[in-house]
């Protein structure tokens, strides 16, 4: 029941946020992140045992993972630095070349979980875990972190 549910719903999620957004930047990206996010919390559940192992589920998430990958970096132009309560860090504008190879990290180490097709835990563990420590990195550097 998860599988189907999830690799219906992400796609959908994702398809309906970033037409919301429209030509606004700020708000496609956060709607691109809300979607990471939300593909990040299907394979970290399943990582804590919180929900059994779903490799079709695994997958679509880390799909997510990849139209991220390929379509986030161009979501930050110039004049998109505030508004909308942004959370990106002025960083990704005056390092750009650093945001940049960020960007390319974590796209790496999503083609790489996706050729690994994880079809265990195990496998999905050592697939998604380079993804997860590439967005601490590009977080840690660029990213505002909300008080709580």
């Amino acid at each position: 029941m998860f599988k189907k549910l999830a690799s219906i719903v992400l796609p959908l999620l994702f398809i309906t946020n970033t037409a919301l957004a429209g030509s606004d930047p700020i708000l496609a990206r956060q709607d691109m992140m809300e979607d990471t996010r939300d593909a990040a919390k299907v394979i970290g559940g399943m990582l804590k045992g919180e929900q059994p192992f779903d490799a079709e589920a695994a997958m679509a998430a880390l799909h997510v993972w990849k139209k991220t990958a390929a379509e986030a970096g161009d979501m930050f132009p110039e004049g998109s630095e505030s508004g909308h309560e942004t959370e990106a860090k002025a960083t990704i504008w005056t390092d750009r070349d650093g945001f940049n190879n960020k960007m390319a990290d974590f796209g790496a180490a999503v083609d790489a979980a996706l050729a690994a097709n994880p079809d265990s835990l195990e496998a999905l563990k050592g697939a998604a875990g380079p993804v997860f420590k590439t967005c601490k990195g590009c977080h840690e550097g660029y990213r505002v972190e909300k008080e709580n």
